[in-house]
């Protein structure tokens, strides 16, 4: 079933993770390339903003909500929710620090393609043409980026670095 607004808020999702990604790779430098600094500074940053705009808009839920918020269940799902977040979002900064965030982009795209697919095995979800089609467009294209980064990989190990070709053109001229 398509929808307009479905497709818009997919498009935006998708543009505001890749900003993400981007503005990451870029503060990086800043906080002296520490992901545990650029993690915590995320974490006060976004519990600053959301704390008020959850008391906003979700402020009447709150209150007719006391019994719950008191409740262990909730504490306990609220920390290993909390846990599991975080632990997300150090990976995240890990894998842009080492690699670049096209290629952490197009990993998170693969995983959600395959955990699409293993929908259709553990909850039955019915597949239709078109939505296999696309899970194995993007999971073939991320194959075949990941085999153009290895190829060009293998080749800038297989070139001597800049300088050490410079010294030996120095080296061959003097003889």
């Amino acid at each position: 079933n398509f929808s307009v607004l479905g497709t818009m808020a997919g498009v935006m999702s998708s543009l505001f993770v890749s900003l993400n990604s981007i503005f990451t790779k870029m503060v990086l430098p800043v906080v002296d390339d520490n992901h545990w600094k650029l993690t915590f500074y995320n974490n006060v940053n976004a519990s600053l903003l959301f704390i008020p705009l959850m008391l906003y808009f979700e402020g009447d839920v709150l209150i007719g909500s006391t019994e719950q918020l008191t409740s262990t269940a909730f504490w306990m799902a609220m920390f290993v929710a909390g846990f599991f977040g975080f632990s997300i979002g150090i990976v995240t900064v890990l894998q842009i620090k080492a690699t670049s965030p096209l290629t952490h982009n197009i990993s998170g795209t693969a995983k959600a393609a395959l955990q699409s697919l293993m929908a259709f095995y553990i909850w039955g979800n019915q597949p239709t043409v078109m939505g296999v089609l696309g899970i194995f467009t993007v999971l073939g294209g991320s194959l075949l980026y990941t085999f153009v980064k290895m190829n060009e990989n293998a080749q800038a190990a297989q070139a001597p670095p800049p300088q050490m070709e410079h010294r030996q053109q120095e080296m061959a001229s003097k003889v």
